[in-house]
Parts: structure tokens; C-alpha cells; sequence
């Protein structure tokens, strides 16, 4: 595994914490690539934060200035690559896994454990978008995880099962699965997946919330990275096969007693997805929206992301 060195990150690097490339590996035997950010002080066991996300992005992007920007507060953190994606291993490229990408945050906690200045009994999770869904799911399933931050959080499950806001049919359900299933017989005859088109190459006539993920992703004044699927590439065309069936929301309830912040964007598309998991979480929990803020304004408006409400979250509930 070759990982870049330089600092290629989509934010300025900050000298309030030091920073080094890592991996681990996760319980798939997939060699993860991370970026360890630490603060200045660590003379006692410190608490950490594993971060990933958005679906589709980098540790260079949004999860690394969530990092970096956590770190500068006094918190041992972790932006990682999901399994397939980035730097991380994983063959073939550019798929995703409900499971296994909820596994990549467990796999996250172990090593964040392991480390001598880190106190395994104050570990926390944050995560972005897709990835925040994927976080909720790990903090069910992972009792050491004692809070968990959700930040304009996406369901991958919900939205590629049925649709944005729900509106697909049982019938067009049916005939994406009959389309999935012919991709399959392609693939196995190539010995290779396929895949789509550039993400957001934008032609004209795009929903505003796809226009905004462009003028995240595509812009290098702002997000954009060789090494993301939504800068530069594409999943593979079977990549929704194995979020048809398993929702990962199933067993939110269950992070109880433990807590949970939601944030959300007022203007966000995505914010029905951050208030039904609310309604579905029991407590102690908290939905926080912020005004005026679209979905993509979570990923790197410092004047939009609540990093002091981040702040006072982990250090009420990782003690």
C-alpha cells in the first residue's frame, strides 16, 4: 500500500495538532488508510473520535476537516477511507457494502483503542452523510462506542431502496433489481464490473441539490480531490445490489443509553433522513438543525458546522 505523504488535503493544515498517515485493518482482513490527527497536549489518556464520510468522498475532504478541526479541541482523531474507496484496500474499486462500511467504523475504534494516550473508554463516532447512516448502524451494533454524532446524515439503504422521499413504486423496485441482475450476467461474462459515467458531470437541467454536490466535489477551490468517487470517478453499476434489502436503521433504538446528536441542514434535501432516524432513536438523543444551511454546507462551512455544540456533545458524554 502506497500512501501519499504530502499534505493533499482540501483544507489548510493546522498547527495546533500533528498529524500522520495510518492503517489498520478491519474484521474483513481490509487494510484501511487513515488519517491520525493528535492535539499538541496529549500528556494524559485522551479521549478519540473515528470520522468518515461523505459517501463517496475522501479522508481528504469532509471527514478529514471534521478531524482536524476535533483534534485542534483536545480530541485524538481518526478520518479514515471506507473499505474499496481512497487509499484504503479492497478489491474491486469504488464499491460500498452496508455491512462492511459499518464494520470499517468498528475496525476504526480498535486501533483508535490500542493507542497508549487514547482512554478505550471514551471513544466516540462521527459521521457525514452516507456515512452517518453507517455510523448510527456501528453505535447499535458496537457497544464500546459511548456517543455518536450523525452530520447531515444520509440513509444509503433508505434512499437507494426506495428512492428520495420514498417515491419508488414496488414496480420500478422490481425492474431495477431485473436490470441489476443482467449487470451481473455482464460482469461475470467481462470478469470485471462496470461502471457509470463520471459522478457530476453536470449537463444542464440537474436538481439544485445535485448542482450543490457539484459545486462541492468538482470545485478545487472548495472540494475536489482525484482520489474521490464524487470528484472524479464513479461506483460500480451493481454498487446498490446489497442496499436493496438491508436497512441500516432497523436497530437505532438500541444505541440507548448511550446518546446521539443529529445535525442537519434547514434547506437540506437529505433532512427528512436525519428526522425520522431522530423519531426512531430513543434517548437520550437531540435533532440539531441549522438555519439557513444546505446539505453540502455540512461538509466545510466552518461558519455552518456546530463544531462548539461537536465540542460540548463529546466532552459531556465521553467521560
Amino acid at each position: 500500500m502506497q500512501l501519499t505523504q504530502e499534505w493533499d488535503k482540501t483544507f489548510p493544515k493546522s498547527s495546533k495538532v500533528d498529524h500522520e498517515k495510518v492503517t489498520f485493518t478491519n474484521r474483513y482482513g481490509i487494510t484501511l488508510a487513515a488519517d491520525l490527527y493528535l492535539p499538541k497536549d496529549r500528556s494524559a489518556p485522551l479521549a478519540a473520535i473515528a470520522i468518515s464520510g461523505p459517501f463517496g468522498a475522501v479522508k481528504e475532504q469532509s471527514s478529514g476537516l471534521y478531524a482536524q478541526t476535533m483534534a485542534e479541541r483536545g480530541f485524538v482523531t481518526l478520518a479514515f477511507d471506507p473499505s474499496y474507496t481512497g487509499e484504503s484496500g479492497g478489491e474491486p474499486r469504488n464499491v460500498a457494502s452496508p455491512d462492511i462500511n459499518t464494520e470499517d467504523f468498528s475496525a476504526a475504534v480498535d486501533y483508535l483503542g490500542l493507542l497508549s494516550y487514547v482512554n478505550r473508554e471514551r471513544i466516540g463516532i462521527i459521521g457525514i452523510c452516507g456515512f452517518g447512516g453507517m455510523a448510527l448502524n456501528a453505535t447499535a451494533i458496537d457497544k464500546r462506542v459511548k456517543a455518536v454524532v450523525a452530520s447531515t446524515m444520509y440513509d444509503m439503504t433508505r434512499v437507494m431502496s426506495k428512492g428520495y422521499n420514498d417515491s419508488v413504486t414496488l414496480e420500478q423496485r422490481t425492474q431495477m433489481l431485473e436490470q441489476l441482475g443482467q449487470q451481473r450476467w455482464q460482469d461475470a461474462e467481462d470478469g470485471s464490473p462496470a461502471y457509470g459515467p463520471v459522478s457530476l458531470e453536470l449537463q444542464g437541467g440537474e436538481p439544485q441539490f445535485v448542482v450543490e454536490y457539484a459545486a462541492y466535489y468538482k470545485s478545487k477551490e472548495r472540494g475536489f480531490h482525484p482520489r474521490a468517487i464524487n470528484s472524479n470517478a464513479s461506483w460500480s453499476v451493481t454498487n446498490p445490489l446489497s442496499f436493496m434489502n438491508m436497512p441500516i436503521l432497523t436497530y437505532i433504538a438500541e444505541i440507548s443509553p448511550r446518546p446521539v446528536l443529529i445535525i442537519h441542514g434547514e434547506k437540506a434535501h437529505s433532512r427528512y433522513f436525519s428526522e425520522t432516524a431522530y423519531e426512531a432513536a430513543a434517548e437520550p438523543k437531540e435533532l440539531m438543525i441549522v438555519p439557513d444551511a444546505t446539505h453540502t454546507d455540512l461538509y466545510d462551512q466552518l461558519d455552518k458546522i456546530p463544531f462548539d455544540k461537536i465540542e460540548s456533545f463529546f466532552e459531556s458524554n465521553l467521560n
